[in-house]
């Protein structure tokens, strides 16, 4: 999600990366999160401005903290003072954890309910069936 939402040229980017490959995060829905909040972060580019806007200039009593964070040398890679950038990057940190728990009940009601009727299905059937299939569960079962 935060991937999708932050801008790639922003150094905010850089401990999500990390953690992705720390944690050995399943890489295919690492990119399907990424392509998904990227959509979202686009019909949302004007309240992330707003948001980033309120933060930077309308906060008065936050400019203090931003004319220090960017006499810090690293910190200005963020590219913290774009408004578009920190209005995404806050609106990412608020949702990190109801997202997790969305997902976390998503994914138990899938495998509940919706996942055996989907593994019955033929289609389904006749590609668990196929080479490719056979090929790609050893590769992905070799880090296991």
């Amino acid at each position: 999600m935060m991937l999708g939402l932050v801008s790639f040229k922003s150094l905010f980017v850089a401990p999500v990366i990390l953690l992705i490959i720390v944690l050995n995060v399943n890489l295919s829905m690492t990119i399907f999160a990424f392509i998904l909040f990227k959509l979202i972060a686009f019909l949302f580019d004007r309240i992330f401005h707003s948001l980033g806007y309120w933060l930077l200039v309308d906060l008065e009593f936050l400019q203090e903290v931003w004319r220090t964070l960017a006499g810090i040398k690293i910190v200005p890679y963020t590219r913290f003072n774009n408004t578009v950038v920190l209005g995404s990057f806050v609106t990412s940190l608020l949702l990190l954890i109801p997202v997790f728990i969305g997902v976390k009940r998503f994914l138990m009601k899938y495998k509940e309910k919706y996942q055996p009727k989907i593994e019955k299905l033929k289609f389904v059937r006749a590609l668990k069936g196929s080479k490719l299939y056979t090929i790609f569960s050893k590769i992905v079962n070799l880090g296991a």
